[in-house]
């Protein structure tokens, strides 16, 4: 698990080179917020994720349990979510608007048209919504 990145994966850059072509300026991976957002746009006060559907066990096509070691894959995964939870809420209790945008949305069967999504991802942007989550179709 040590080779399997958690920052600048290929669905962050792809999300992140958008942006900037769109003009929106950000810090990356702020350490000072709850879970390290992938993506902080200060003056909009919005914290943006990227999560892998395997690693934070969204449910989607993408998304299968491990076939050995079922146990181990199970907490670990519900781990994760349990704390994405966690750390979403502590976010929007400080001030923060959080999105997460998930690799089913980027890529795979049930992809969303990537301007369609950019569009909705900077419509959220620009909005007041306090929570919101990209996923495929």
């Amino acid at each position: 698990m040590s080779a399997v990145r958690s920052k600048d994966t290929r669905p962050e850059m792809t999300v992140r080179r958008f942006l900037h072509a769109a003009g929106f300026r950000y810090r990356l991976h702020r350490r000072d917020l709850p879970g390290t957002p992938d993506i902080t746009l200060p003056r909009f006060g919005a914290a943006v994720f990227v999560h892998g559907c395997f690693w934070h066990g969204h449910d989607c096509p993408m998304f299968k349990w491990p076939k050995t070691r079922r146990d181990f894959w199970e907490r670990k995964i519900r781990g994760n979510a349990k704390r994405d939870d966690k750390v979403r809420g502590m976010l929007i209790g400080s001030g923060w608007r959080v999105l997460v945008i998930w690799e089913c949305a980027l890529r795979g069967p049930q992809k969303m048209d990537f301007d369609v999504l950019m569009d909705q991802v900077m419509e959220w942007i620009r909005s007041d919504r306090v929570e919101s989550e990209m996923k495929g179709r």
